[in-house]
């Protein structure tokens, strides 16, 4: 995506202004729009990265990434991933279990999540994998885990808890 016809476009409208203020405005106004550029090149690139986390919490558990390549901006759109059918041909199939959370389009919240090393580098690895930011694929994980029940906040263990053994033995 080029930002020049925008920054351009802000140029114009600048000296445009300056037009009612004469010769001395004119030349600050062009002064400014020479200086202001790379400002609102930065300020353009905020208001899409913004966006890009907008769209990713309504298509959660897919993304909307914005990445610069040199001084544009693009965008890197991961779907959802879909699972194959399973069932064999004539066979009836299970009902199919929803894999995503449906997320509030409301305001999102800052958590601060405390990882160990090892378990922060697989999840920053699966995340590059899958070209998705960290932030993206937690919250892809977090929304999948509550989708199929493996995240019940009722059973803490998970299905361990069923298996272990505490006490003495003589």
């Amino acid at each position: 995506m080029d930002l020049s016809p925008f920054v351009d476009r802000l140029a114009d409208e600048l000296a445009l202004a300056a037009e009612a203020g004469g010769d001395e405005a004119r030349a600050v106004a062009a002064r400014l729009s020479a200086s202001l550029s790379s400002s609102v090149r930065l300020v353009l690139l905020e208001a899409l990265a913004e966006a890009a986390d907008e769209i990713t919490r309504d298509l959660a558990p897919g993304s909307v990434e914005v990445r610069l390549r040199g001084r544009e901006p693009g965008f890197v759109v991961v779907p959802p991933v879909t699972e194959p059918d399973p069932a064999p041909s004539g066979a009836t199939a299970e009902p199919e279990v929803e894999t995503t959370l449906e997320l509030d389009a409301g305001p999102t919240t800052r958590i601060n999540l405390r990882l160990p090393d090892a378990l922060k580098a697989r999840v920053e690895e699966a995340a590059g994998r899958e070209h998705l930011s960290t932030n993206a694929w937690l919250v892809r994980a977090a929304s999948a885990a509550l989708a199929t029940g493996t995240g019940d906040a009722a059973s803490p263990r998970g299905r361990r808890a069923r298996q272990s053994f505490t006490g003495w033995v003589r």
